[in-house]
């Protein structure tokens, strides 16, 4: 026969076990909630199709150079202020450095921006090794994907043999328009052939309108190593404009880079008025907006 203070102990003992296990099944069951949740964001993070928001599929950003004007705090100010969180950072923004608290600033102030670096430049290179290493050190310190480039014919080896050592970062050859080295799609798909994979192209669509090419051709042309776009309009090939006034075919410039899987940002960058851009970008970026609608069902939001 139990006694009634023995019994009680056994009551005791038997809720706090039963208590126990509960909580460690909760414990486990949350962590393979969390664990299943993480691998449900990494699958749709492999994809375009899964982003949210307004620009759904593509990761939209802007190309720094378009808030020249205004000094970093100021220009990371205003891109919130834009709804964007996707920077390729000209160097006048983010100056290459070696010096870690300099670099621990920059992060800084992007992170409470709440706005991700993820390409920088135009930038050069040649064939001086340990300079190359430097821009890629400073690139990798600085978390960036892309580096936009004006390489020249004699950097093309260095690229080929430091990339190795850099497994995360893309260089995408930037053209300039007219009268530069890299002025046609065929000077750059000339430059790429037989090199690193990871060396492609920067399609800047307003400076390809300005040569007389066709952006789209550019993307088709590139595939897969497009690994930057500046998303610009020009008319009549002089006269840089808002998206959607030029002779640039956003939805069919869109379409394409969907195609063919585009995985980087797609950086508006607007020449014009430097002191006073604000309502100009949020023009392009309206137009964007709209050439998405005609080719992607609504993202959720």
């Amino acid at each position: 026969m139990i006694r009634s203070d023995e019994q009680n102990a056994i009551t005791r003992r038997d809720l706090l076990r039963t208590g126990a296990i509960s909580a460690a099944a909760l414990v486990f069951g949350a962590e393979s909630a969390l664990a299943q949740d993480a691998q449900q964001r990494r699958q749709r993070g492999q994809g375009q199709g899964q982003r949210r928001g307004p620009y759904a599929p593509f990761r939209m950003g802007i190309q720094s150079y378009s808030l020249r004007h205004f000094k970093l705090d100021e220009a990371l100010a205003k891109t919130q202020q834009l709804g964007l969180r996707n920077w390729e950072a000209y160097p006048a923004h983010i100056p290459q450095t070696d010096d870690p608290a300099k670099i621990k600033e920059m992060l800084d102030k992007l992170r409470a921006s709440n706005v991700r670096l993820r390409s920088w430049g135009v930038v050069g290179f040649d064939a001086d090794e340990a300079k190359t290493r430097k821009v890629l050190d400073f690139a990798k310190a600085m978390n960036v994907a892309v580096v936009s480039a004006d390489p020249s014919p004699e950097s093309f080896p260095v690229l080929d043999k430091v990339l190795e050592q850099y497994p995360d970062i893309f260089i995408a050859i930037h053209n300039h328009g007219p009268g530069h080295r890299y002025d046609k799609i065929t000077d750059v798909t000339k430059a790429i052939q037989g090199h690193h994979e990871r060396i492609g192209a920067c399609v800047d669509t307003g400076h390809y309108l300005r040569s007389g090419e066709d952006p789209v051709a550019a993307v088709k042309a590139f595939g897969k190593r497009t690994y930057g776009v500046h998303l610009k309009d020009v008319k009549d090939k002089t006269k840089f404009t808002e998206v959607g006034k030029g002779d640039l075919k956003v939805a069919d410039l869109l379409k394409e880079i969907r195609e063919h899987q585009y995985r980087q940002i797609i950086a508006l960058e607007y020449e014009e008025y430097p002191e006073n851009p604000i309502s100009y970008i949020e023009e392009c970026l309206a137009a964007t907006r709209e050439a998405i609608k005609k080719i992607a069902p609504p993202a959720p939001q």
